[in-house]
């Protein structure tokens, strides 16, 4: 049973260095030839959609320079990759060593996901850096979502993975993209998840919500298990989320609550808080496939490798 490992939080990345030393994933990093941590600037101008600075320093911290580290992004709206930097105060991680990559301008590879059609037709490029860096980490503020419920570490990567101006290209329908962000992940999963839910957002994410505090971070080496924890907390059954539900039932890890094992702190469920849904939140429950659906995807998953 994969570990997820909470703590309370009483200042934004406070809870993240705490998750960090009861995890204890420093020889993780040593042994890694290089280090992507993967932030979320959805938006290069909303502080609050943004991963908060100093979650990712206490990373930095915790490295103690004992690894080179790539931050990797690209914003979707509001400015550029710079923008986002200065804006939300990451400049001064240069001070740490670290290299900033703006994923816009990055090599690629081509991949197809699934049209409304729910034929994999539609073509993608996704980020050559992301694909083969052998230590990702995804560092996320927990957030409602206008098509997918909740976006949290794995979604972070696969949809800031697809360079700009091909990420609208999945958006072909419940269906469509909760099959595509699975499908995807299989290839892009991060080797740590590290979510600052000191405040998270609740209603119209992942730009427009409200603030929210969940007062915890959490943390795991199985991003799955995380962000189904993480959407417990929220309010959510992760097992209404689409991609969650599609990458545990390919194997990629547990997500019923009942089956999480939490590591610091009692009675996990007690913390759990209700996060107001997007307004569209009922509409993008319809994301299960018909059975004549389910039989057709599957063929294709059966010659992905994806399910035997």
């Amino acid at each position: 049973m994969s570990e997820v490992f909470v703590a309370e939080s009483t200042g934004t990345g406070i809870g993240v260095g705490k998750v960090l030393r009861l995890m204890d994933v420093l020889e993780d990093a040593r042994r890694a030839k290089n280090i992507v941590v993967k932030v979320n600037f959805v938006s290069a101008r909303t502080l609050l959609s943004a991963t908060p600075v100093e979650a990712v320093e206490e990373y930095l911290r915790y490295l103690g320079g004992c690894c080179k580290v790539v931050i990797a992004e690209a914003p979707a709206v509001g400015g550029s990759f710079r923008d986002a930097l200065e804006r939300f105060g990451y400049t001064r991680l240069a001070d740490y060593g670290v290299e900033f990559l703006d994923l816009s301008g990055d090599d690629y590879e081509e991949f197809y996901v699934w049209g409304r059609n729910l034929k994999r037709d539609i073509k993608i490029r996704v980020s050559k850096t992301m694909l083969e860096c052998d230590y990702l980490v995804s560092i996320v503020r927990p957030k409602t979502h206008d098509t997918v419920v909740a976006t949290l570490s794995i979604k972070n990567v696969v949809v800031g993975a697809i360079l700009p101006w091909d990420r609208s290209k999945i958006h072909q329908g419940y269906k469509a993209i909760n099959l595509s962000l699975a499908y995807l992940a299989t290839r892009l999963m991060p080797k740590l998840a590290l979510v600052d839910g000191y405040v998270g957002m609740e209603g119209n994410g992942p730009i427009g919500g409200t603030p929210i505090k969940l007062g915890l971070a959490l943390g795991g080496r199985n991003p799955l298990t995380v962000d189904a924890a993480t959407a417990v907390l929220m309010g959510f059954d992760p097992r209404d989320i689409g991609y969650l539900n599609y990458l545990s039932e390919w194997g990629y890890g547990r997500i019923d609550p009942e089956e999480i094992k939490v590591v610091g702190v009692e009675d996990w469920l007690r913390y759990r808080k209700r996060f107001k849904p997007h307004s569209t939140y009922r509409y993008q429950l319809n994301w299960r496939l018909t059975s004549e659906e389910k039989k057709r995807v599957e063929e294709e998953l059966y010659d992905l490798g994806i399910r035997r």
